[in-house]
């Protein structure tokens, strides 16, 4: 999922940057209330996290600019504004949920997976088509055509990121990040490109296709059925 944080604390956004990468999330960071909208309003996210003290913008307005744009954006409002005013502002400007400081990031994991599922079942339960592959990442299952793939560790963890950012090129970075998640050795050397391979022969005949963005990194892509 692709997130935007909208956060002026360098340090606690440094943190939150941390820990929603390890998560799984792609996140860009905004430091401010200008940058946030132009970020939220140009580019494609699946949710935004956004503080309302915000420099130069406050939080508000940036949300009120996003929501009149964009009505379906899951937008979390991260706030030291506790008060019942504030939250009610912060909802009745469009906010789908309301988290104050200081907050436990297990708690914010689980509300911002909790609205994901109600926003983007489909999507939030990794239930996915990519031409002929099927993808259910809760079910941890993939098949083509009916017939399923048996896929190490690594190759599901590979694929998982091709499928889910199948609009977008995957780079090595993300990809020895998410490796460096699921238990196994560091990524190191050539071994993308090995895993890369491995997965090329088993889309043999299915018209799936990995392309190789040269300098950037990888692309899925699925012919028309």
């Amino acid at each position: 999922m692709n997130l935007l944080l909208a956060e002026d604390d360098a340090l606690l956004a440094d943190a939150l940057v941390a820990q929603l990468q390890r998560a799984g999330f792609t996140v860009e960071h905004a430091p401010n209330g200008p940058v946030a909208e132009y970020l939220l309003l140009k580019q494609p996210f699946d949710l935004a996290i956004l503080d309302l003290g915000l420099p130069m913008m406050d939080g508000l307005t940036v949300l009120k600019h996003v929501r009149a744009a964009k009505p379906t954006l899951p937008v979390v409002v991260l706030t030291a504004m506790d008060g019942l005013d504030s939250r009610v502002a912060g909802l009745n400007a469009g906010a789908d949920d309301y988290i104050t400081k200081p907050f436990d990031f297990p708690e914010l994991e689980a509300r911002l997976r909790a609205l994901l599922r109600r926003t983007q079942p489909a999507a939030a339960a990794g239930e996915l088509e990519v031409g002929r592959l099927s993808f259910a990442r809760e079910a941890r299952r993939a098949s083509i055509d009916g017939s399923l793939l048996e896929l190490s560790p690594r190759e599901w963890t590979l694929l998982d990121l091709l499928v889910t950012h199948r609009d977008r090129v995957v780079t090595k970075e993300q990809i020895a990040q998410a490796w460096g998640t699921d238990g196994g050795e560091p990524a190191g050397g050539n071994s993308t490109e090995v895993y890369i391979h491995r997965l090329r022969r088993k889309f043999e005949g299915s018209g799936l296709v990995i392309r190789t963005i040269r300098g950037l990194g990888y692309l899925l892509e699925a012919e028309a059925r």
